[in-house]
């Protein structure tokens, strides 16, 4: 025992060394950073961690403390351990004990539950033996049903198989006696209706359907055997000249249908109506492939003849029958167009050939357009659309000529004559445009409403614009002058004495009668556009457009105020040019309005009457020309002011009264010399009272004293709001002063120019921002009396 006690004490002071899985199951038990919990601890290296230096001994009563510390806490745990495990072993005996004694009383419950099961198994079985055989009932009944419904069924289709085989051998016996009947094409063998082939058709009808189509089939088709033989494509008859007869022949084939067969076939078979539907298709196939073959010969008016038949053909089938038959839907019903105020819908259920004549007074007329309701309409005149070029290129040489026809009667018959009582007469040549204008729409829209009618759109936009500029703007008279000012040709005249060359009173008619014309033809440019639309297919709307040859007509109407307001401008230049050659700096007193002003005037008076009485129709038009010339004149009038220089205090006044007569009659320019007074457009009126308000506030400013310079600075800055140094010089030339001081007011004006507001007003009277003389102020009052006791 002592030899065992050395050994032991070495065991215990050896190292433990656990087995790996040991040593990481207690790590992830109890994680630990202590290195004395580490697997591979060396106590000399943490001996020597602890005191890595001699100086570090020093401390090594207080580290021993801490290590027994823990050694004495680590002794309390383990006995604390060791003690909670004495009473381990007994405490397990007691459960195990305790468990055995519930597994045997669990073991019996089963046993009972067993026997329990076991009897009731017992007692099920004899509750469901009875069940049982009712089931195997059951299911032999089923059996024996299902097989009674399979002889059934077979029975019934060998019932049906025989019925089947009777109708179809009632069906063929049927066919035979039709066959027998009505022999086919080259038999002589006598035929024709009788009460067995009636009943026949009564039986066919409660058949195959396919029986009664076989019977109208070949019905139709022995109807119209003859009709193949004698329109063969190398017989005479057969062309379109002879179309008549082709329509002849199928009438007297139905009426002798009617008389022969009519009550052999039941009427809702609708077989007078199935003969001709059958005749138009097999007339369009042989029309078609003829004209193909004959293209060459196809003139317009055989070509409108023909369609003309035919269409006529079509609108009897329609008064005749209702279109049941039609099937695969090729031909549908038109759709009912929208209420159109358009000019062009007037009556047009007239032939072709029918005179159609147009009043402008009807064009402002809308119609209802008629309903179309013919669903046999294009099933035999389709054939003809592919050959209506010809018809386009027939309508573009008979515009063509109706162009040339139109110019040559205005070279031959003159411009129209100026009847100041009806106003601005609307050239009739435009009226017999349309008026063949509808005539051919009307005929194409007949013919075909898809690509033929586009064709004849741009034939249509073609004549339109050439109408426009041989007719119109041809015919527009020329201008010696331009719109900017006088020629020195004209200017030598007016010091010669002469005056500008005017347009005479036939020229001005001619020019309101060529803007009345555009204006007419512009307006039924866009109800024939928006007729188009109408007329034509509606996958082809879009590609109508007449946008073009509407603005080609604007350009006419805009040309023609050019030339009217030029011709006024013109004959209005010498006055002008007349006030600016004036010495006003030598007018002595102010008194009656200048002899410039009562020519301008006299001109005013003398063109704006006519012009505005040839314009009554259009009187938008004539405020256009108001409107543009008052932008023409007041610009050159107030740059001929600039040139009159130098202008004295008296001259100014002067000029100042004849501003003001000036801007009164363009105030009155819309109703001058008229009987009725109207007030003038606001727009125009705008324009005038801005435009000689500015004259008016030029000579105001020129009226003004220049001393002291800066009043009169701020004075020009808040009268004219113009900060344009050329107006300044130009208003510093007409007060006539030199040029040193014009360079002191000019550098006085440019630094004046931030200080005052640019929005004052520019109208009322002269109110300077500084006090002025009392002669000057007392020459400003005494001219606004003389311009009022004038009023």
């Amino acid at each position: 025992m002592e030899e065992d006690e050395p050994e032991l004490a070495a065991g215990l002071e050896a190292a433990l060394e656990l087995a790996p899985a040991v040593q990481a199951a207690i790590e992830q038990v109890f994680p630990s950073q202590d290195p004395l919990d580490r697997a591979d601890f060396n106590a000399v290296e943490y001996i020597n961690t602890l005191f890595p230096t001699e100086q570090s001994l020093a401390n090594i009563d207080e580290v021993v403390n801490k290590i027994r510390l823990k050694i004495r806490r680590l002794d309390d745990n383990i006995r604390t351990v060791v003690r909670g495990q004495t009473n381990v072993g007994q405490d397990g005996r007691q459960a195990l004990e305790e468990a055995q004694k519930a597994i045997q009383q669990l073991f019996g419950k089963i046993k009972d539950i067993k026997d329990k099961a076991e009897k009731s198994e017992q007692m099920v079985k004899e509750i469901t033996r009875d069940i049982k055989q009712l089931d195997h009932a059951k299911r032999h009944l089923t059996t024996s049903i299902t097989t009674l419904n399979h002889l059934h069924m077979l029975a019934g289709g060998v019932d049906s198989l025989e019925v089947k085989a009777a109708q179809n051998e009632l069906g063929q016996q049927i066919l035979a006696d039709f066959e027998e009947a009505f022999p086919s094409q080259g038999t002589k063998r006598p035929g024709g209706p009788s009460n067995v082939l009636r009943d026949a058709c009564l039986v066919a009808n409660v058949l195959d359907p396919r029986i009664k189509q076989e019977i109208i089939k070949k019905f139709i088709k022995q109807h119209l055997s003859e009709y193949l033989v004698l329109f063969q494509e190398n017989q005479d008859v057969a062309w379109l000249d002879k179309i008549d007869r082709r329509y002849a022949w199928i009438k007297r084939q139905l009426v002798d249908y009617e008389e022969k067969y009519g009550r052999m076939f039941p009427p809702e078979w609708c077989m007078t109506e199935r003969i001709a539907v059958e005749f138009c298709h097999v007339t369009r196939t042989e029309l078609a492939k003829i004209m193909r073959t004959r293209a060459k010969e196809i003139e317009v008016k055989l070509l409108l003849f023909a369609i003309q038949r035919t269409t006529n053909f079509e609108g009897l089938l329609a008064k005749r029958f209702s279109g049941c038959t039609l099937a695969d839907g090729t031909v549908k019903k038109p759709e009912v167009p929208a209420p159109s105020t358009n000019p062009f819908l007037e009556d047009e259920t007239g032939t072709e050939t029918d005179e159609i004549v147009i009043e402008k007074s009807d064009m402002d007329k809308p119609k209802k357009p008629k309903v179309p309701d013919n669903p046999f309409h294009g099933i035999v005149s389709k054939c003809f659309e592919p050959h209506l070029y010809v018809y386009i290129e027939s309508q573009d040489k008979n515009l063509g000529e109706l162009i040339d026809r139109f110019v040559a009667d205005f070279k031959a018959q003159g411009p129209p004559k100026p009847n100041v009582d009806e106003g601005g007469a609307v050239l009739p040549s435009c009226a017999d445009l349309f008026v063949y204008y509808k005539k051919c729409m009307v005929q194409c829209s007949q013919l075909s409403t898809g690509e033929p009618m586009i064709a004849l759109t741009t034939i249509f936009q073609k004549y339109l614009r050439e109408y426009a500029w041989k007719i119109l703007s041809g015919n527009l008279p020329k201008t010696t002058s331009s719109s900017g000012g006088l020629t020195i040709t004209s200017l030598l005249k007016e010091k010669e004495g002469s005056e500008v060359a005017k347009f005479t009173l036939e020229e001005l008619c001619l020019i309101c009668s060529i803007l009345s014309t555009a204006e007419y033809c512009l307006a039924t440019t866009q109800q024939l556009e928006e007729k188009l639309k109408e007329k034509v297919d509606a996958s082809l709307v879009e590609r109508i457009n007449l946008t073009g040859e509407m603005d080609t007509f604007s350009i006419v109407i805009s040309n023609s105020i050019q030339l009217l307001v030029q011709d006024l401008d013109a004959a209005c230049d010498p006055a002008l040019t007349a006030m600016s050659k004036m010495q006003w700096q030598n007018v002595e007193h102010v008194g009656d309005q200048s002899p410039y002003v009562t020519s301008v005037i006299l001109h005013i008076k003398q063109n704006v009457p006519i012009i505005r009485d040839n314009l009554a129709s259009t009187r938008k038009y004539f405020t256009q020309f108001c409107i543009k010339f008052a932008n023409s004149f007041i610009p050159k009038f107030i740059n001929h002011l600039f040139k009159c220089k130098p202008i004295s205090m008296v001259g100014a006044e002067q000029l100042l009264l004849d501003t003001h007569s000036l801007k009164m009659v363009l105030l009155d320019l819309p109703s001058i010399g008229s009987q009725v007074v109207r007030k003038a457009p606001a727009s125009y009126t705008k324009i005038v009272v801005k435009g000689m308000t500015r004259a008016e506030m030029i000579l105001k400013v020129v009226m003004a004293p220049h001393e002291p310079p800066v009043v009169f600075v701020d004075n020009y800055i808040k009268l004219l709001a113009d900060c344009s140094t050329d107006t300044f010089q130009k208003i510093l030339d007409m007060k006539g002063l030199k040029r040193s001081e014009q360079s002191s007011m000019l550098d006085l004006f440019r630094q004046r120019l931030p200080a005052p507001p640019s929005g004052v007003e520019s109208t009322g009277s002269l109110s300077l921002s500084a006090p002025t003389p009392e002669q000057e102020s007392s020459r400003i009052r005494k001219l606004e009396k003389l311009i009022k006791k004038r009023l």
